[in-house]
């Protein structure tokens, strides 16, 4: 379990990832090369696997967002996996449990766009059925 002070660390860096070491050190009260101790262990450690770019503004507004979930032919999970890990528009995929086997988070920049990649995905080989859900509004991310 992360020590009390990495997990502030890494609620300081979910906000902002590219907040310099300095000002790290100075919201956790900590010298910069206990920061850069901390940060280093946690990369090695894998806690930390890299650092993201958080979409945001009129980006993601003109983004269309679905949630989509996916049945698959239990022989063919493999190749579905890496079929869709290929389709850009596919940001996030889950394995789940319950009724569907996945669920693909799939973001395009109009809905003609996102229909095209819904179809394109319901069309792949061990795709057995889809149900999709648009997302309306964003509430809150994190």
């Amino acid at each position: 379990m992360p020590h009390p002070t990495d997990e502030r660390l890494l609620a300081l860096l979910r906000e902002n990832a590219r907040a310099s070491v300095t000002e790290l050190a100075r919201a956790l009260h900590v010298s910069r090369s206990t920061v850069q101790n901390r940060l280093a262990r946690l990369e090695q450690t894998g806690v930390i696997q890299g650092y993201r770019v958080a979409l945001g503004g009129d980006y993601l507004a003109g983004q269309v967002e679905a949630h989509v979930s996916i049945k698959v032919v239990q022989k063919l999970t493999e190749r579905t996996y890496l079929a869709l890990e290929r389709i850009r528009e596919v940001s996030q995929l889950f394995s789940v449990s319950g009724e569907y086997d996945l669920i693909a988070i799939v973001q395009a920049s109009s809905l003609e766009a996102l229909s095209q990649v819904l179809d394109a995905i319901g069309n792949l080989e061990g795709v057995e059925r889809t149900n999709s859900a648009v997302v309306l509004e964003t509430r809150f991310r994190r």
